[in-house]
């Protein structure tokens, strides 16, 4: 039976030229776990929201949407959004699960009864009372999944709630996701670009393109009907761009299960270890922490405890750890955003206490926050970048060559007259690391960058950090993208207690963890420790091992 059903559904947004949405057909089965992907602006977010007519966007909409029975009522459909600040909206846990049962006026011991209930399921008696501003980014991610199941909705829509989660937070609430839909026959519809968890347990995949439907069928068969050459071919779980890398005759894996017993079927007589290039680097050091100390207030606990790292220059440096450990903070710190009570903070040699005025921002170093919409003040993107060139004295005649070369760098012309409010996740941080860059910074600090990104978009991130590292610039990144920090960094460290622990190169740093590693290392690791990207195991396969 089909809960959902979508039948030429067109959208465009108001002043837009073409379609976000563009004649999509395609019906959801009631208990279905159905994958929502495709590249960044390709239009899945704007075509779940439309099948949440309260969250709908404003714009021209034709084509119809069905619901079962053709009845819906609002607490029917529920919608987990991807900022999960942007969704709570009271200041204590237990109202936030109990406020949307007292807007559709429930008596108090139905309220109490259900709010009890997901408490336990959810597992959040232990921080029940808590402030809601006190939670970590899974906790906070949780509770709005709770807060929306306690309205016992028949279908489940979630746009990339794993985006600012840590690999240990993103793996549990895929896994809750799971048993929802396994354990209540919830239908959910998951917008995600991490497809390495929810492909094996999907039911099928809906890979969209241009706003249109690209293909929608069974995870196994995706990657056979992608054209050669598409983007999305990089955003294939690990097991998959492994499998058709090598070019064996043999069932295609999904899981990392299935992957190891692949390797292990046609390659586990050979053992060994690839070559590792030597780690160099210059003798300055950009960006420097002496034993620094943090704490927001004098009564809290600090952040940052006894926290030393040396970055050196013209290096990528990734720094992983859970959601709410302190990463954020040491950037801040490191930016002059928040003070250091204790140790030493030192910029390009210089401490950071000398840098005086804005001294620091002008061509020494940038920082891009973890929500790009704080970058953005102006109307349209153009505005925006104009604006920047002036307050850093870029003469008139110079701006738009300046705005037009970093346009063309990071692949954004075609939306530098739109509204940064309506762009995509993705495209929105593009567009705000051109606004950063545009002050030349020697160092830049980079909070998620990869958040909202699709995997071409990541490749092309990729492309351009080597690029300014190329150039001499220092790049300071913090990551819960672990593919990404093993396939682009120079070096990795975990972020623990308020302290870095062991910085060391990719393949060593991966290749020595168990949770904190990439999929590919998982498979691999048996017959190859220091494989930890699907390139290098690929190399293993092919024989280039020591």
């Amino acid at each position: 039976m089909d809960i959902l059903q979508i039948e030429n559904l067109n959208f465009r947004y108001p002043g837009a030229e073409r379609n976000a949405v563009d004649g999509v057909s395609f019906s959801v089965h009631s208990g279905e776990f159905m994958v929502v992907c495709g590249v960044s602006g390709c239009g899945k977010t704007t075509l779940l929201r439309l099948l949440k007519p309260e969250l709908a966007p404003a714009g021209k909409l034709d084509g119809r949407i069905v619901y079962c029975g053709g009845e819906r009522t609002p607490a029917q459909i529920g919608y987990v959004l991807q900022n999960p600040d942007n969704q709570i909206v009271t200041d204590k846990v237990w109202h936030e699960l109990a406020f949307g049962l007292e807007n559709l006026g429930l008596p108090t011991e139905v309220i109490r009864r259900r709010v009890g209930e997901m408490a336990n399921y959810f597992g959040i008696q232990d921080w029940f009372r808590k402030k809601t501003d006190e939670l970590s980014g899974g906790q906070k991610q949780l509770l709005n999944l709770a807060a929306v199941m306690v309205m016992q909705p028949r279908v489940l829509i979630l746009d990339e709630p794993t985006s600012q989660l840590d690999p240990i937070a993103a793996s549990d609430f895929i896994a809750t996701l799971q048993k929802l839909n396994r354990e209540l026959g919830l239908t959910i519809l998951l917008v995600e670009h991490r497809l390495e968890e929810v492909f094996p347990i999907a039911d099928r995949v809906l890979l969209m393109d241009s706003g249109r439907v690209l293909v929608c069928d069974a995870p196994e068969k995706i990657g056979d009907a992608l054209p050669d050459g598409h983007p999305m071919r990089a955003a294939l779980p690990s097991a998959v761009r492994i499998f058709r890398s090598v070019q064996v005759a043999d069932r295609c894996p999904l899981t990392v299960r299935e992957g190891r017993d692949f390797l292990e079927r046609h390659f586990g007589n050979r053992r060994g270890m690839l070559p590792e290039p030597a780690y160099r680097h210059g003798e300055n050091v950009a960006v420097e922490l002496k034993n620094v100390w943090f704490r927001y207030e004098k009564d809290l606990p600090d952040v940052l405890r006894g926290t030393s790292v040396q970055v050196y220059a013209g290096e990528i440096y990734a720094v992983l750890g859970g959601n709410g450990t302190g990463k954020t903070t040491m950037l801040q710190v490191i930016a002059g955003v928040c003070k250091a009570y204790r140790g030493k903070v030192l910029i390009a040699g210089k401490q950071i206490r000398d840098y005086g005025g804005n001294s620091l921002y002008r061509g020494v170093l940038a920082l891009l926050p973890q929500n790009p919409q704080t970058v953005f003040i102006r109307d349209t993107v153009r505005a925006d970048l104009t604006e920047m060139l002036e307050v850093h004295g870029v003469p008139k005649a110079e701006r738009e060559k300046k705005i037009m070369d970093v346009a063309e760098k990071l692949s954004i012309a075609s939306l530098l007259d739109r509204n940064p409010f309506d762009l995509s996740g993705g495209e929105r941080q593009k567009c705000a690391l051109a606004k950063v860059l545009l002050t030349n910074p020697g160092i830049l600090l980079l909070d998620e960058p990869t958040k909202g990104i699709d995997a071409g978009g990541k490749l092309v991130l990729k492309d351009i950090l080597e690029r300014l590292k190329a150039d001499g610039m220092t790049v300071l990144l913090v990551t819960h993208d672990v593919e990404f920090a093993a396939e682009t960094a120079d070096r990795c460290a975990l972020f623990f207690d308020g302290e870095i622990l062991s910085a060391d190169t990719p393949m060593r740093f991966f290749g020595g963890n168990t949770f904190y590693t990439t999929a590919a290392n998982r498979m691999a690791r048996t017959l190859c420790p220091n494989a930890v990207t699907c390139g290098q195991v690929v190399a293993f396969c092919n024989g280039e091992t020591k």
